[in-house]
């Protein structure tokens, strides 16, 4: 399994409100339709009581594929584009940093 994660600020003047629903409802829907993708998703930052420090991003993003190959098949796609152009409506592309991993579980004792 391949996983690509994805984290990133929200567009500055956005509303935390207004990033948190059209993340979700409006290009939730644009990602999930990306070929070959096998789990999607969205982990939205919260700040607990007592934090000594705010979030360094908003949000985090995971897309989950088989293997190597159906990730560049899916980077290749319409539906891929479409999911770019529209992160210019909620995220600030400057903050976007990311990684292509592959899971190594740990047993727990």
């Amino acid at each position: 399994m391949i996983k690509l994660v994805y984290c990133f600020r929200k567009r500055p003047g956005m509303t935390d409100a207004d990033f948190d629903s059209y993340w979700r409802d409006a290009h939730g829907p644009i990602g999930a339709r990306i070929p070959g993708l096998r789990r999607f998703i969205q982990s939205r930052a919260i700040q607990l009581p007592g934090d000594a420090r705010a979030p360094d991003f908003d949000g985090i993003v995971e897309l989950w594929f088989d293997d190597e190959r159906s990730l560049i098949e899916a980077r290749e796609s319409t539906e891929w584009r479409e999911s770019g152009l529209d992160e210019e409506n909620f995220l600030d592309p400057a903050s976007t940093m990311y990684a292509i991993t592959e899971e190594r579980e740990i047993q727990l004792p």
